[in-house]
């Protein structure tokens, strides 16, 4: 499996974010997939693909109990071939019993995964397991490459943090019946001030123009699709589900935040949110089509 060094975070320059956009290619503000959708006839073979974001609370539902084996049967339920996941443990500490939850929710689901963590910190104790939390991608197909990307971040772990490129976007290349695709996993900042959230987008959609062919970004953007630090993905990507139900917190959700990305070239035939409990947030599916072939 291909494994790239970090692409350092593009600074946020206006003539970086065109190219990126660019790159991606262009559709207007707040087009649907379907209303992207390019190079391809009515008649083209398409590749079905179902994905799903979650954000698993470190295996503790609303009610704050770490349930791994909840985390796993509320993933199950999704019969999803690609999963985001955020606010994932590794041997982080006692809230999630020093789990390694990519590894474990990996094994029950029986699916391959890529961990990418935004914190890589000593061991608690000394010769115990070094202490990580960050993102993770679930595949049912054999993953072709996996990359940990920098973003901006404000630490939550130094005091008096000052924006920086830290890692923690993750991405991988699977090959579906042919056809390659990129599929990414990020969490963006929580904060109400949305200037690092505004630069994280920039930074992504410049690892986003490196890649070429269908892509699938999926996330706990923790701002709503409306939001103006969001702006500039609508074009490059599309929101899957432009009507889709709140998300957060899971028990009487009040806003929408998990979300479901596309490219131009991505059409999306249904989605739907889990009424799931197994965490503070609602996961997120939608079934996709790709064109077959694209590379």
């Amino acid at each position: 499996m291909d494994r790239k060094p970090r692409r350092a975070a593009p600074r946020v320059l206006a003539a970086a974010v065109l190219a990126a956009t660019a790159a991606l290619g262009a559709a207007s503000p707040g087009a649907t997939a379907a209303d992207g959708v390019t190079g391809a006839g009515p008649a083209a073979p398409r590749v079905p693909l179902r994905v799903a974001t979650y954000n698993i609370h470190a295996g503790a539902g609303q009610d704050d109990v770490f349930d791994l084996d909840r985390t796993a049967a509320a993933i199950r339920d999704l019969d999803a071939d690609v999963i985001g996941l955020q606010e994932v443990d590794v041997h982080w500490g006692a809230r999630s019993d020093f789990t390694d939850e990519a590894r474990e929710l990996a094994g029950k689901l029986g699916m391959r995964v890529f961990f990418a963590p935004v914190y890589d910190l000593p061991p608690a104790t000394p010769g115990g397991e070094r202490r990580q939390y960050g993102v993770a991608l679930l595949s049912r197909p054999p993953l072709r490459g996996a990359w940990n990307h920098e973003i901006t971040r404000l630490s939550t772990q130094t005091p008096d943090p000052a924006p920086a490129p830290a890692p923690g976007f993750a991405e991988v290349a699977v090959k579906v019946r042919g056809t390659l695709v990129h599929v990414y996993a990020t969490h963006l900042d929580y904060r109400t001030d949305p200037s690092v959230r505004r630069a994280q987008v920039d930074d992504m959609l410049g690892v986003l123009a490196a890649d070429s062919g269908p892509k699938v970004l999926l996330g706990d953007f923790n701002a709503e699709p409306d939001a103006p630090e969001l702006a500039r993905l609508w074009g490059p990507l599309a929101d899957a589900a432009p009507g889709g139900g709140k998300t957060y917190p899971a028990v009487d959700p009040v806003k929408r935040i998990d979300l479901v990305t596309v490219s131009p070239d991505v059409t999306v035939t249904a989605t739907h949110e889990s009424g799931a409990t197994a965490s503070d947030h609602r996961p997120v599916v939608a079934d996709l089509l790709l064109r077959r072939g694209a590379r």
